[in-house]
């Protein structure tokens, strides 16, 4: 079935059938959970040989228990999510009443990314059924085992009217960017995701972008060092760095920076020894990445920079080992672009102030961690530092909560999904006011009158406190 055909089919379905009430999207929310849970073994393959080596924990870990928790979450709450609201009435047109209702918009259309292909389909998947919607799912053509098992486990468990895949490389993507869906959500590359907002802006489709950007990790002096490079050790490597929200760099009071620098390696060389042939530890997904991140590396080196890594491997090996860079000029590409591999820049700072200035001169990143224990570092840093999203004394767990929005600010996204916000982010809030027994308003004309033009002077002299 064709792109245009699996669209139109969803397209008529959403405006010719009623929004599924609470039973069928608890159902539908369940076939999902099942689809994940019964066939994960073949999941788990499958992205292994995408990446040419993932680790089997880090998929169990990072999205087949996200995904599950998210679609039980979703499952025990959208009851209470989709109950219509009263809201307050000016007093002008009572007696009448007020009602908040959440609708669904219609198709959603879903371009999901390969670094973690599970979660970030399946995650605003769970969001757009629960909000009622029919979805359309474009995975990434850099996991070709996954999203070919994907569209097979999708079609044999949902009518294409409902949810369908559609794969393909990059006139695909092109192609379902350019569609008018209800609303479209991207998860990627900045580059790539303004491409796909200027297509969607012919069809002014609502777009939410996850894009990514440079994530600091600030390292405040009060902090124990050994225990901030533990977590931040376990966000940059975790994924061989292949994470949207991983720390970008770190930033660590001057005189600490050896001993940070060298904290890093020991956690990485204890929790991830022998990377070339280490089962837990992921492969770069292809060549061209990896060849992007030994670039940068040279760059750096050329440029006088230290830089260190875990465990020597050849240039050839499809794992590229934990690095760290000290001190990196601001100049490098290093610290320019999203890394997005597993080499950690180091920072010195002198003042907190200085660290602040630094990461003011990037765009607002998606991801944002502060190591301190105290109050006033934890408050200064927050006013002065905006980021989609935060995670305080460790990195990454913030995406875990589903009581919490989770998206990108200016360059690194717009929106935001995840639980009850990714029901709002997928329902359209209709406002609906019933008049009541008696209108006031109408009776005050047309014609106006003697009591409308009271009433017009006399709330305006109310309005200006007079």
């Amino acid at each position: 079935m064709s792109l245009d055909t699996l669209f139109m089919r969803q397209h008529e379905a959403s405006r010719r059938q009623p929004a599924p009430d609470l039973q069928a999207r608890r159902a539908s929310l369940l076939r999902l959970e099942q689809l994940v849970s019964r066939n994960a073994e073949a999941l788990i393959s499958a992205i292994d040989h995408d990446f040419g080596g993932r680790s089997r924990t880090e998929t169990e870990l990072l999205e087949m228990l996200p995904t599950l928790r998210a679609l039980r979450h979703a499952r025990a709450h959208v009851g209470r999510w989709m109950r219509p609201r009263r809201q307050a009435v000016e007093w002008l047109f009572l007696p009448g009443r007020n009602q908040l209702r959440h609708e669904p918009l219609g198709v959603i259309g879903i371009m999901a990314p390969w670094n973690y292909p599970l979660l970030l389909t399946l995650g605003p998947l769970c969001d757009a059924l629960a909000a009622g919607n029919r979805a359309l799912i474009k995975p990434s053509e850099l996991t070709p085992a996954f999203s070919d098992l994907l569209q097979r486990l999708i079609a044999e468990a949902f009518d294409p009217a409902e949810v369908a895949v559609a794969t393909g490389g990059v006139e695909v993507g092109q192609a379902f960017a350019s569609l008018p869906f209800d609303h479209l959500v991207f998860t990627g590359s900045t580059a790539v995701g303004r491409k796909v907002m200027q297509a969607a802006a012919a069809n002014l489709t609502p777009v939410t972008l996850e894009l990514g950007g440079k994530s600091p990790a600030i390292v405040a002096p009060d902090h124990a060092i050994d225990a901030a490079a533990r977590s931040i050790a376990f966000g940059k490597f975790v994924n061989a760095g292949q994470t949207c929200i991983a720390p970008d760099y770190a930033l660590v009071p001057a005189h600490q920076l050896e001993a940070f620098a060298n904290a890093v390696l020991q956690h990485a060389r204890r929790t991830l020894p022998d990377p070339g042939r280490n089962p837990d530890y992921s492969a770069i997904i292809s060549p061209a990445h990896r060849a992007r991140l030994h670039a940068l590396l040279d760059e750096a080196r050329a440029s006088g920079a230290r830089v260190l890594s875990s465990a020597e491997l050849p240039r050839d090996d499809p794992h590229v080992a934990p690095t760290v860079v000290l001190a990196p000029g601001q100049h490098l590409r290093l610290m320019q672009e999203e890394i997005f591999g597993p080499i950690l820049p180091i920072v010195p700072y002198q003042t907190l102030d200085e660290a602040l200035a630094l990461v003011a001169r990037h765009e607002r990143p998606l991801a944002l961690y502060l190591f301190t224990h105290q109050g006033s570092t934890r408050q200064q840093v927050l006013a002065a530092a905006p980021s989609g999203g935060v995670t305080l004394n460790g990195t990454l767990l913030h995406i875990a909560q589903h009581s919490l929005p989770f998206g990108g600010i200016g360059p690194s996204g717009t929106g935001a999904y995840h639980g009850h916000a990714g029901f709002l982010r997928f329902s359209h809030a209709r406002g609906v006011h019933q008049v009541g027994p008696i209108n006031p308003f109408e009776t005050l004309g047309p014609p106006w009158g003697r009591l409308a033009r009271w009433m017009a002077r006399w709330i305006g002299r109310w309005q200006r406190g007079g």
